[in-house]
This record gives C-alpha cells, structure tokens and sequence, in this order.
C-alpha cells in the first residue's frame, strides 16, 4: 500500500513541531512512537495519544491507530494517525518516500537509508551520509535547524540550552528511583522549593521540588515509573509566558523547518 506516507518515529514536543510543519506543508505523515511515552512537555506533544487515544496541539489533532487502514480513515477525517510502533515494522508494509528518526535518543535506535529513498535525522547519534541521508541541528544556537549533509550534529552535552539566564537549573531530574506522582500542573506558576511531585520508592519516598522559580513547562506523567536520574520536569523562568506550554516552541519549529528543506531538496 504506497500513498506516499512520511514516517516520523518519534512524537515529543521537537518531533511534534516537525509533524505540525509537514503536516501544514500538505504531506501525509505517520507517526511512530513506544508504548510509553516519556514526554515532559506533554501539552505540545502528539505522543500523548497513546495514552489518550487522542492529542491536540494548537489547531491540529493527533489520533492512535492500530493499522495502516485505520491510519488512512484518519488522514482522510483531517486527523494526523498515531501507531505504536518502536520497532518501525509498518515501515516496510507502507514503503514510505521519507523517514525521519524524531525520537532525540541521542543514539540511533535503528533508522537506516534503506527504509526509504530519503532518511533524515534530529539530533546526535547519526551520520549523514553513513546512517541516513541528512542530519538536522538540534543544539540551540547559531547553528539550530541546519541540514548537515556530512558528518554529525553536535554531541550530546547533557546540559539545557540557556533561557533567561538559566541553563541546567530549567530541567529536573528523578532523585530516586520508583513511581512518580505529580502535585503540580503544567502552566502553574511554581517557587523555587515548592513541591511538585514525590517519587514513591519500594523503600523510601522522595521529593521532587522546583529548582527555581518560574512556569512549570513540563513535567512527566502522573504514575510513571522511573529511574535514578531521569528527566521528569521543566520550568520556564519567563513568568510572564505561561501560554508557551500550548504552543510549540521556537526551537521546534526551527528544527522543522530544517527537516521541511531536507524532504523537499532534489
């Protein structure tokens, strides 16, 4: 069944800015995703549709699928389809003309140049050349968004880009592991040392508190079960922008407009 499908594993809040983009631009997309997904940013990301069954981000709704048929119901319905699908196995049933690897695991997870005539990737872990065709910048700075033709994007440095002032304080980190449990709602307006959320432990609990003041952007599913370490929540130091959890950000629409020229080069 070829419709001319562009897969995009992946549905985060970067990889939704892309979807949004190629959607818009008049492309059938389909998104790949695992079955749970750990997105922070969850209002402006299509991945909660696995979860939901159904996602809105601003003015374009995301709906879970289970075939290839039922994918093509949606899109024919104005709806963008959703499949969980991390392994890409569908991949090979639709023939897609692109595939992008969306998924920001900062390592490849199996996206190569023979799943369709043209492969691109976000981020670092890739190639271009090697692993897939074209590389996109994700790294804020000069260089975000540009298509790299050779060689890789920047490495991951483990370190948030900076906004007002504030770079690794914006993201926190599970201090323990176990079942979190959310207090806080993205869009409030947290202080720094405010509880946000605890981490139930099979031997102790533990308390996860804003590290500063501002919007609390994102934070990770009420339930989900995590480890030492692991990314659970964002604040915006920009207490005046709270409608920025609604709205895709700045940083992935620009990655999606590097993807955008990528699909249409000759």
């Amino acid at each position: 069944m070829k419709k001319d499908w562009i897969i995009v594993r992946g549905g985060g809040d970067l990889a939704t800015g892309t979807i949004y983009k190629l959607w818009k631009s008049g492309f059938r997309v389909l998104v790949l995703e695992c079955e749970r997904p750990s997105a922070i940013r969850r209002n402006v990301a299509f991945s909660d549709a696995v979860y939901s069954g159904s996602q809105k981000v601003e003015d374009l709704e995301c709906r879970l699928v289970h075939s290839l048929e039922e994918a093509d119901e949606q899109v024919a319905k104005g709806y963008i389809p959703l499949m969980v699908d991390p392994e890409g196995r569908i991949i090979e049933e639709c023939h897609p003309k692109v595939v992008i690897d969306a998924i920001l695991a900062k390592r490849n997870l199996g996206t190569h140049r023979g799943m369709a005539s043209r492969t691109i990737a976000l981020g670092p872990g890739f190639e271009a050349g090697v692993d897939v065709d074209y590389v996109i910048e994700t790294k804020r700075g000069h260089n975000l968004g540009r298509i790299i033709e050779k060689g890789s994007a920047y490495p991951n440095t483990g370190i948030p880009g900076v906004i007002a002032g504030y770079g690794k304080e914006r993201v926190i980190h599970a201090p323990g592991k176990g079942v979190f449990h959310q207090i806080c709602h993205i869009g409030e307006r947290v202080e720094k040392g405010q509880l946000l959320g605890f981490i139930e432990g099979r031997e102790e609990q533990y308390r996860v508190e804003a590290s500063l003041t501002g919007i609390l952007r994102g934070i990770i599913r009420d339930g989900y079960p995590v480890t030492k370490g692991f990314k659970i929540a964002d604040i915006d130091p920009r207490e005046g922008e709270k409608e920025n959890c609604d709205t895709i950000s700045d940083k992935a629409r620009c990655i999606a407009g590097g993807v955008l020229e990528a699909v249409l080069r000759i």
